[in-house]
């Protein structure tokens, strides 16, 4: 597991220049290099559309109180398939292409949580205590927590209150 990244680093590279050397002599340089620009820009759209929706997925589950795990994960899975588009190469947009399709993705992110669990690296814990966020607030000695705005005061030695922040005078408390 270890060598995989550098052998990644050094693999992912020679298939694609072997690609491009075959699909570059079938079907010529020009429609090679525009078939690259045009998988970049269908791969930005895409990302587009289906990121703006992870996002507006995870706002909802947000607001249910929900953690939005499966949007996040979604939102990786989709950042590295816009990575992978704006690379250029075929091996890379085909990989990246595939992440844009969903049921995959979510296969394929249940395959690296088994593997991660089953290698020991992730441990989960879960547990809700206190109220539901909906609940009243409480003290610990039972109280209802009243949340409000302050404004501080200062007193001068003759016992007049000086103006706060926004210039509003305040009564005399002190003869005169």
């Amino acid at each position: 597991m270890p060598l995989l990244l550098p052998l990644a680093l050094i693999a992912v590279p020679l298939i694609e220049i072997a690609l491009f050397v075959v699909v570059g002599g079938r079907i010529g340089l020009f429609a090679t290099i525009a078939v690259v620009i045009v998988t970049a820009v269908a791969g930005a759209a895409l990302l587009r559309r289906q990121g703006l929706a992870a996002i507006e997925e995870a706002r909802r589950a947000a607001e249910a109180g929900h953690m939005p795990i499966g949007s996040v994960i979604d939102g990786l899975f989709l950042f590295a398939a816009g990575l992978l588009l704006l690379t250029p190469g075929f091996l890379t947009d085909a990989i990246g292409f595939l992440l844009f399709v969903r049921p995959l993705r979510r296969a394929l992110a249940a395959w690296i949580w088994r593997r991660l669990v089953a290698s020991g690296s992730v441990h989960v814990y879960a547990a809700r205590s206190g109220p539901s966020p909906d609940a009243p607030r409480q003290r610990p000695g039972g109280a209802p927590v009243i949340e409000g705005d302050y404004v501080e005061i200062e007193e001068t030695e003759a016992g007049d209150i000086n103006d706060d922040e926004d210039g509003a005078d305040r009564r005399r408390r002190g003869g005169g």
